[in-house]
């Protein structure tokens, strides 16, 4: 009896397995095909992580060794081909991802559901700092987005990019209102916030015993 395959969650196994719909190659290729596509930016991997993530779903029964080659005094260097399993693997997958939001845990969400632990005086000045960096962060999106077309590049390699910034974009005008509020009235914003830090005691230092 056949063991039940693990579903692949990872998104670089996926993109491995996307690649692999191209044709074989080995990971060695893959690692180059990620950093000219600047897929790093969507998918986070080491180059030790790829040829796990290789191993694994070789193991998985998703790709398969089709031939081992050396060039020179370079380690072998194996050529894994997709199988009918991965090709399903992956597109199942990929209806889901597409398909059905997914709860995630982004840290400056966990940030704002404790943010009482800083005083309402001083978190404008931090969104503020963060309003700035995010308008960076979308200058250089646009950037990208800008000059995709004079490289060749068909659109559908960019999309993560767009998506990318209309969420720096959303974030943007949340930061920017939000701080706005807690400036023009903090204490109108949340009397208990404003009341818990009312005290001229700084708060990051320990209260004296007597």
């Amino acid at each position: 009896m056949d063991r039940e395959r693990r579903k692949v969650s990872n998104p670089l196994a996926l993109a491995v397995l996307a690649f692999l719909v191209q044709r074989p190659m080995h990971p060695y290729e893959i690692g180059r095909l990620l950093k000219e596509r600047n897929l790093q930016q969507s998918i986070k991997y080491r180059n030790s992580s790829l040829y796990m993530v290789v191993e694994q779903l070789h193991r998985d029964g998703y790709v398969t060794p089709q031939d081992t080659s050396r060039e020179g005094r370079r380690p072998e260097r194996t050529t894994y081909a997709l199988t009918q399993d991965g090709r399903a693997e992956l597109r199942a997958r990929m209806r889901e991802l597409v398909s059905t939001p997914v709860k995630e845990y982004p840290g400056f969400q966990a940030a704002l559901s404790l943010i009482v632990v800083l005083s309402p005086g001083e978190v404008p000045g931090l969104l503020d700092r963060r309003r700035h960096m995010l308008t960076e962060r979308a200058g250089e999106i646009r950037t990208r987005l800008d000059a995709a077309p004079a490289k060749g590049v068909d659109r559908v390699f960019v999309i993560e990019h767009e998506y990318e910034l209309a969420l720096v974009e959303a974030e943007l005008t949340f930061v920017g209102r939000l701080a706005d509020l807690i400036k023009e009235d903090p204490e109108g914003f949340s009397t208990f916030w404003h009341g818990l830090h009312r005290t001229d005691r700084p708060t990051d230092e320990p209260t004296p015993r007597h």
